[in-house]
């Protein structure tokens, strides 16, 4: 099982005095906690796409290019790129640098993204919501199989023996689907044989299992073999010395972000409960000490039928930059050894 964490690269007020931090620091901020990942052996780190006041990652290959001057061996992805509101030549040509820049550490994990802001931001209308993704996808998986391509599309103008450079360091930039709960996403994922990855930030793993189980069938029956339908989890989680110290750490962002968007959407004020249920052992998120963890990563992985990446999404805690790289280093030094262990890695 691959270890990693995705980051929004959130910036959140003081608590106590409703200021934001510099946006210069927190972005510096961010650079280290890659830099971190990679020294102490996590294998991927991932960076958002938003386009709102409350994260600085509207520019998501960038931050990954700084990061991968400074790191040497981790994975670098997106977390995930709102294909639908790009243009799938730039999105290829952006991380094909990145893959030279990194010497092959590139990937991409496409999506339609939960917030629909790109849309107009781009003018694009949000009731093509899925046909611009379906498109573009075909276009960007086209674009990694031959350098001049032949291609028409009602969204986007038509290529005709253009050529596509540069080309990535990798025979073939690997490309995940992002998805959240929606079935056709789920069997679109594996009629195409691409690794999927499940973001799972509330309700508990096991909802998610006849999702798994229809992506791995639609897989099947598009005549794929078990080895490329890869499932990644991207899960809320924190890592402390004590189980009180992580959720202590990682709730208040954590009740921030959801109320901002809770106001949006209609949704009531989130509780410490609530959030107390959630890190419980029948809840999603993976927030506790390196024990407690590892042992729920691996009760995931069993219930969704092996699971090949697991990314902790803790950004909501950036505020506390000392309890951010101690999570990082427990994840990488403490919980990873445990269930690689288990894992027979």
């Amino acid at each position: 099982m691959e270890i990693g964490i995705d980051s929004f690269a959130a910036i959140l007020p003081d608590p106590a005095t409703g200021r934001l931090p510099s946006p210069t620091v927190r972005m510096a901020e961010l650079i280290e906690e890659v830099e971190l990942a990679d020294r102490v052996g996590l294998d991927v780190f991932g960076i958002g796409e938003h386009h709102r006041g409350e994260f600085l990652d509207s520019a998501p290959t960038v931050i990954l290019a700084a990061a991968a001057a400074r790191t040497s061996r981790i994975r670098l992805t997106s977390a995930v790129t709102v294909l639908s509101a790009a243009d799938p030549v730039r999105v290829f040509q952006e991380f094909a640098t990145l893959d030279l820049i990194s010497r092959g550490r590139a990937e991409i994990v496409v999506g339609r993204g939960s917030f629909v802001e790109a849309y107009p931001l781009f003018g694009l209308d949000t009731r093509d919501y899925d046909d611009l993704f379906a498109e573009k996808l075909d276009l960007l998986l086209a674009l990694g199989e031959t350098t001049n391509i032949t291609w028409d599309g009602r969204f986007r103008a038509s290529l005709k023996e253009q050529g596509v450079f540069p080309r990535p360091h990798q025979l073939r930039l690997p490309v995940w689907i992002g998805v959240g709960g929606t079935p056709q996403s789920f069997a679109r994922a594996g009629a195409l044989g691409l690794p999927l990855m499940v973001a799972i930030i509330g309700g508990n793993f096991e909802r998610f299992r006849p999702l798994v189980d229809l992506y791995k069938e639609a897989g099947k029956g598009a005549g794929h073999s078990p080895d490329v339908l890869r499932v990644g989890i991207h899960a809320m989680g924190f890592i402390g010395e004590t189980n009180a110290a992580a959720g202590d750490a990682f709730f208040p962002g954590w009740a921030h972000l959801t109320s901002k968007i809770g106001r949006e959407r209609g949704w009531s004020p989130p509780t410490r409960q609530q959030f107390d249920e959630m890190t419980g052992p029948e809840g999603a998120f993976l927030v506790g000490d390196p024990q407690t963890v590892a042992a729920k990563m691996m009760h995931a992985s069993e219930t969704l039928g092996g699971i090949s990446r697991i990314t902790f999404q803790m950004s909501t805690a950036s505020l506390d930059t000392a309890a951010m790289k101690r999570s990082i280093e427990l994840l990488g030094t403490e919980v990873a050894p445990i269930v690689r262990a288990a894992s027979g890695m």
